[in-house]
């Protein structure tokens, strides 16, 4: 078989409808041969052909009538002296950094090693290729059919964090032959779970193709979250429904493009922190064999090491021009050929490391800041890594949102009845404007969540008070070590009444707090199902029943997910819940009330000792509806509704007294946690007509509607 010289651009394989160019970076290299991998198991073949050419740092070649479905993989030769950070080892079949589509799964076995195990420093030559995965050329021709991105504006978002396999595993109304996949994510079943919801976006933890780690698999278990990439550009293949040679391109575009058309975006939770090799005692697998030093970042003086500020092993070196570029080109392949809406970036702190420290103004974040593509859709900062100083909340760049963890604790603290609470839980909830306002940045720089895939569920955050992590095989020592009390009186499942109505008052309450507070929505997969994982908070490697949504079981819990839709419907009907900018305390034009009033059960303005006092556990948030400072499509000045928010998080009821005539004579409770069929919000409204008094039952939150 006869190789051309081919082409140094674009990087990876390229199909061009005769044949394939193939194009791979390596400083480091001496010579680098493509295998082409045909047949299976003992019929197995590899055609090792030498790129005939090297443009600058680029080696490359092109063969004629080599078409989609073609697996393939690169062995490199060049310095193998791990101590200065080389680990070039042709013995080892290296994954395309750039591969569309990859093939198969690791078989862990001592060849996939650049050592052997009983010696590590011992050079191990044994052939990896029989144990290792490949990558596919893929077609990339598909009919998007006018496919035309929502693009919500934020203000309007509504985020649902989801995992492809694990919401529909379990689901009775969707075909067993695409449960689990990116078919089934995309099933009319699930289209009308996600408008009944009245979500407008789905945040898909890792689809970049991952590995299972071999710690893992030594214990039966699997790395359910992906938070493991091997791939850059390729969509996970367990994923795929119909086949992993290059079918599984086509069967994610289908999805985004069904998606689509249902107005929902797709945002792709991406791990560019670091990837599956991890550390010096990590397999040999792709990039570590390509070029170890440009790829990772490495201990200065110490090159053997690896610089980990992710927790993983390693990190990727977002200081080299070829790093940076495999990210920049990964994220515009997304957006222009997989048509996602947007990118959450896992441990974003640890990107933003030029040196040691976290820079917001890295390299990383100037490309984006520049990029024409990337720039155009909705970027979203985990801001925070395991690192010195990578707590990042509020410190990333103006064109950035951020997961808010400062949010998710602070509402959990104030609902568990914490001291010293309330001052902090009324700015988390008007829009966290100490974090994000003074460099000019909106209330949906805030992504609110009380719950992600990383910690409890709700339901479990209600129900159990310490971790349940025994199946992870690390005798419960993993995850957050504890809790702490919700005062719901019996830990895990129960038949006592009580116990059962205030759990689920208290997740009525963490869910109305969220989908009522300035900034944007995330809701965690199956919290509006009630999904338990029996008190696991740590469950990235349960990929099994005790992480798939249970959607027998979500039957019996049909109030939680009306409730929520319920609320999903009033934020969607009342811009006052979605403002685009920050509330200023201050009267408006026409009316002698602020556009946002805080109150005390008195129906008294809060004072500063209310404020400083760290028993207060009641408030009050009166939300003016003629001062939104928002203007509609046309240039109208936005006027809604006006709103009563009482919040109790005491342990028993409270008597609120409502605010004068001034603020409206008429109200309608449209929320009652403690009661969200409403049966009785009549009766109350009419008795607080009446003596000008509303009694908010025990951790309960009511919302009244001004009525003219």
């Amino acid at each position: 078989m006869h190789i051309w010289s081919g082409s140094s651009f674009p990087l990876g394989a390229t199909y061009d409808g005769g044949g394939t160019n193939f194009a791979i970076f390596s400083e480091v290299a001496h010579r680098i041969e493509l295998c082409l991998i045909d047949g299976e198991g003992a019929a197995r073949t590899e055609t090792r052909l030498e790129l005939p050419e090297r443009d600058g740092l680029i080696w490359h070649g092109y063969l004629p009538r080599v078409g989609p479905g073609q697996r393939y993989g690169y062995r490199v030769h060049g310095p193998h002296d791990p101590r200065a950070g080389l680990r070039c080892n042709p013995s080892k079949l290296l994954l395309d950094p750039y591969a569309k589509a990859v093939d198969g799964s690791i078989a862990w076995d001592e060849a996939l090693f650049g050592y052997h195990f009983d010696d590590p420093h011992s050079y191990n030559d044994a052939d990896s290729g029989p144990f290792a995965m490949t990558s596919v050329v893929v077609n990339p021709y598909f009919d998007w059919a006018a496919d035309r991105p929502p693009r919500t504006p934020y203000h309007e978002t509504v985020i649902y964090e989801a995992h492809v396999r694990g919401m529909t595993m379990r689901h009775p109304d969707i075909p067993e032959d695409v449960r689990g996949s990116y078919a089934g994510l995309a099933h009319p079943t699930m289209l009308r779970h996600f408008a009944r919801l009245g979500v407008t976006a789905v945040e898909l933890m890792p689809v970049h193709q991952f590995v299972h780690d071999s710690t893992l698999a030594d214990k039966g278990l699997r790395n359910y979250w992906g938070y493991n990439t091997i791939g850059f550009f390729a969509p996970h293949n367990d994923y795929a429904s119909f086949g992993t040679r290059g079918e599984q391109v086509p069967e994610f575009k289908t999805m985004v493009r069904t998606l689509h058309r249902a107005g929902i975006e797709v945002i792709l939770d991406v791990v560019y922190n670091h990837t599956a090799e991890g550390n010096h005692l990590g397999p040999t697998l792709s990039f570590r064999g390509i070029d170890n030093p440009a790829y990772y970042r490495l201990v200065p003086g110490d090159e053997q090491h690896y610089f980990d500020t992710t927790g993983t092993g390693n990190s990727l070196n977002v200081r080299h021009h070829e790093s940076l570029r495999l990210l920049m080109d990964s994220l515009r392949y997304w957006v222009t050929e997989m048509h996602v809406d947007g990118f959450r970036f896992d441990l974003a702190s640890s990107l933003a490391r030029e040196f040691h420290d976290v820079d917001r103004l890295s390299a990383f974040f100037d490309l984006i800041n520049q990029d024409p593509v990337v720039t155009q859709v909705k970027l979203i900062a985990e801001p925070w890594d395991v690192g010195p100083g990578g707590y990042q909340v509020g410190g990333f760049p103006p064109l950035w949102t951020e997961w808010n963890g400062k949010y998710r604790d602070t509402v959990r603290d104030f609902w568990r009845g914490e001291h010293a609470t309330l001052a902090e839980f009324a700015s988390r909830f008007t829009g966290s404007s100490d974090l994000y306002e003074a460099d000019g940045r909106r209330p949906h720089a805030s992504i609110n969540f009380v719950t992600a895939h990383d910690g409890f569920t709700l339901a479990d955050l209600t129900a159990y008070n310490d971790k349940h992590n025994a199946d992870n095989g690390e005798d419960n020592r993993d995850g957050e070590s504890h809790n702490r009390s919700w005062n719901c009186g019996v830990e895990g499942p129960t038949d006592d009444g009580k116990v059962v109505a205030l759990r689920e008052r208290q997740r009525r309450n963490m869910l109305a707090t969220l989908l009522l507070s300035q900034g944007v929505p995330m809701i965690a997969h199956g919290d509006e199902l009630a999904r338990t994982q029996g008190g696991n908070n740590n469950a990235y490697c349960q990929d099994n029943e005790i992480s798939w949504v249970d959607w027998d079981n979500a039957r019996h819990h049909e109030l939680l997910t009306d409730f929520t839709a319920s609320l999903l419907a009033l934020r969607t009907a009342h811009p006052i819940f979605r403002r685009r900018r920050f509330f200023q305390g201050r009267c408006i034009t026409g009316s002698n009330i602020e556009d946002i009033v805080w109150l005390r059960p008195d129906g008294q303005p809060m004072t500063d000792d209310d404020w400083n006092a760290g028993f207060a556990r009641t408030l009050a948030i009166y939300l003016n509806g003629e001062g939104i400072p928002d203007r509609d499509e046309l240039g109208q000045h936005i006027v809604d509704d006006s709103f009563l928010l009482l919040f109790n998080a005491h342990h028993q009821a409270v008597g609120f007294t409502l605010p004068g005539e001034s603020y409206g004579r008429n109200w309608e409770i449209v929320v009652d946690t403690a009661d969200p069929l409403l049966a009785q919000a009549r009766r109350k409204a009419r008795d607080s007509v009446a003596d000008g008094r509303l009694r908010v039952a025990a951790r309960a939150m009511l919302v009244l509607r001004r009525r003219f």
